[in-house]
């Protein structure tokens, strides 16, 4: 019923809460005195970003969309415990994660696609458009899809979803020492895969 509320109601949110803008941690502190309206308007906000990153790992608009709902609703639930020592979108984002992954284990068959399904891209949001391809998305989706599914996660997080490193060790409950050696050769296969692509089409 939550579910539905919410998603009824993104397009009046938006509306709501134009002026004034209030801060995600505001939200949150008015969605644990049960709030619906600060509810709906943190749904508005971020369920966008949300989707997209678990749409990326269980690669399936449909679970996608009962997993946006199960983390939202977790939102609603929980807000009074959300200490404000991540921002806001990392604590969802670690929801997200979370939901994403537990949808993925109630599908054996299907792990492998799930975990191939991090290394997809949204090109709308492309950060590497500067390189001035008009192909370039393609060629970065095929070499994210190369990398390994830690590798592809966390250049999703550290570009998509412009997180930090702090932020990236909250939403993966890893060690910084460990996010940054994965950032490292990430991004290192990552320049040495778009450079082949390069070499590649220049001799086709």
């Amino acid at each position: 019923m939550i579910a539905q509320t919410l998603v009824g109601s993104a397009a009046s949110a938006r509306r709501e809460t134009a002026t004034p803008v209030l801060s995600d941690e505001i939200l949150i502190k008015q969605i644990a005195e049960g709030n619906k309206l600060a509810m709906r308007a943190l749904f508005a906000r971020h369920q966008v970003r949300v989707y997209r990153f678990i749409l990326r790992i269980v690669r399936d608009s449909a679970l996608a969309e009962d997993a946006v709902s199960e983390v939202f609703i977790d939102a609603w639930q929980h807000a009074g415990r959300y200490e404000g020592r991540s921002t806001v979108s990392t604590w969802l984002l670690g929801i997200a994660r979370h939901k994403a992954l537990t949808a993925c284990n109630r599908r054996p068959t299907e792990s492998l696609d799930c975990e191939g399904a991090q290394t997809a891209i949204d090109p709308a949001n492309d950060p590497e458009a500067a390189l001035g391809h008009k192909d370039t998305s393609n060629v970065i989706r095929r070499c994210l899809s190369a990398l390994s599914p830690e590798h592809a996660e966390i250049i999703d997080l550290v570009y998509y979803q412009e997180k930090s490193i702090k932020e990236i060790v909250e939403i993966l409950g890893i060690p910084d020492n460990t996010v940054k050696t994965r950032m490292f050769y990430a991004r290192k296969r990552l320049a040495a895969l778009v450079a082949a692509e390069g070499i590649d089409r220049a001799a086709a």
